[in-house]
Parts: C-alpha cells; sequence; structure tokens
C-alpha cells in the first residue's frame, strides 16, 4: 500500500498508460481522479477500479482549457478533500517532416502536451503546496532527450516538459512538493501502433531494431515508474529524469 490514503489525478486515464497507472495506484491504496476527453473509457476505468473494490471518480477533461482544470481541481478537493500525486500523461503524438508541419498542427499538439501539463501544475500544485507535500509525475518522453527525424514537433513538446518539470521543482520544492519527468521509449500502445503505420516496420521490428532489450516496453513498466515517484519511495527525488526506454538512449 504504497499511496495508500493519497489521492491521484491522471490525466488520460481512460486508455493506455493512464489506465494502467490509476488501477495500480488504486490497488496501491490511493483514490483515483480519472481524467479523459474520452468519456466512454473513462467512466469504464473508473467502473473497473471500483469493481476491484477502490475509489475512483471521472472528470470530463479538455487538459487544453484553463477552465477545464479549474474544475478539475475544485471537483477532487470538494469529493476528496486534498490532492497529493498528479500525473500528467495526456498526449498525443504526431510524426511529420519538418516542412510539411502546418501552424495548426503546431498550435494543436502543444496546446494538449505543453499547455495541458504547465496549467495541470498551475492548478494543481498549489493545492499540493497548502499541504505542505505532493509528487507531480510529467510525461515527456525519449524524444525530449534525443533527436530523430520527423520528430522537431514532437520533439519540442517533450523538451519543454522536460525543462518545465525541473523548474517548477526548483521553485515549488521548499513547499515540499516534487516534480519528475518520465521518458518513455515506444510502448506496446497506441502510439506504437501509429508509430508502425509512419513507418512502415512491425511493433517487433521497432522493438528489435531501436531498443537494445529487443522489444517494446509494456504499460505496466511505465505505471511501475510511476508509482515509484508518486509514493514516499522517492521521497529526496525531484527534478529529476527517469528513463524507461529499454536501453535506447544509452548508445
Amino acid at each position: 500500500m504504497r499511496v495508500e490514503n493519497k489521492v491521484a489525478i491522471i490525466t488520460g486515464g481512460g486508455t493506455g498508460i493512464g489506465k494502467e497507472t490509476a488501477q495500480l495506484l488504486s490497488k496501491e491504496g490511493a483514490k483515483i481522479v480519472v481524467t479523459d476527453i474520452n468519456e466512454e473509457s473513462g467512466k469504464q476505468a473508473v467502473k473497473e477500479i471500483k469493481n476491484n473494490g477502490g475509489e475512483a471518480i471521472y472528470i470530463h477533461h479538455d487538459v487544453s482549457k484553463e477552465e477545464d482544470w479549474i474544475k478539475v481541481a475544485e471537483e477532487t478537493i470538494k469529493v476528496f478533500g486534498q490532492a497529493d500525486i498528479l500525473f500528467n500523461n495526456a498526449g498525443i503524438y504526431i510524426i511529420k517532416p519538418l516542412a510539411e508541419i502546418t501552424v495548426d498542427d503546431w498550435n494543436k499538439l502543444m496546446s494538449i502536451n505543453v499547455t495541458g501539463v504547465f496549467l495541470g501544475m498551475k492548478h494543481i500544485m498549489p493545492l499540493m503546496a497548502k499541504q505542505k507535500k505532493g509528487s507531480v509525475i510529467n510525461a515527456s518522453s525519449i524524444a525530449g532527450l534525443t533527436g530523430a527525424a520527423g520528430h522537431v514537433l514532437y520533439g519540442a513538446s517533450k523538451g519543454a516538459v522536460r525543462i518545465m518539470s525541473k523548474d517548477a521543482a526548483i521553485e515549488y520544492a521548499p513547499m515540499g512538493v516534487r516534480v519528475n519527468s518520465i521518458h518513455p521509449g515506444y510502448i506496446n500502445t497506441g502510439m506504437a501502433d501509429y508509430a508502425s503505420e509512419k513507418t512502415g516496420l512491425s511493433k517487433e521490428e521497432l522493438g528489435s531494431n531501436l531498443f537494445p532489450l529487443g522489444y517494446l516496453g509494456s504499460v505496466k513498466d511505465v505505471a511501475n515508474t510511476v508509482l515509484f515517484l508518486a509514493s514516499d519511495d522517492s521521497a529526496y527525488s525531484t527534478g529529476a529524469e527517469f528513463v524507461i526506454d529499454g536501453g535506447a538512449t544509452a548508445r
């Protein structure tokens, strides 16, 4: 019960990494706020948590909209009385050559991947500061650490998340709030399906070609890292980068 009686807000909690993390943190004792723009998948994730004996609520949420973040903050405090963990997980993925990226592409992806993370920290971290404790985990990527063709747009967003996390970690350290970023490689989710389609490589080929361990990571690999960062096991870690990439960035 590593996060017993803590309240965790998980964006994009209806599918993939977000859903797996919500389920794991619930099993470890947390009360879960699942936010997602997809109401059907978000409510289904909450239903599964409750069926397994956990406590959870769903909030419809467009992370790019400040009014939605205000609603998430208010509803979380109204229902659970506190906010201890924020996993800024929601994001989208676009692979495009530099010359083909449109301003609309840029604005859409940045509004979710960067503005969404900024707004989450802006509205949830002050709640944590009042409690003198809290842990924020921001989903970056190995694309925020290393370069790749076709990744100017996505890489820019994840590089921004990496540095924002460090800046916020320094600012809020005196208030007992920690901020760390995670940097997965390709994880076996819909994003890997998209990468497979764009590159013409199967997911098995992506795993064997790009990652020294020879396979794609699983959602459980990421969820376990988030659990560590959400818990007091990582009490002395803030402003750090946690890489989950099967050795890719070691090259």
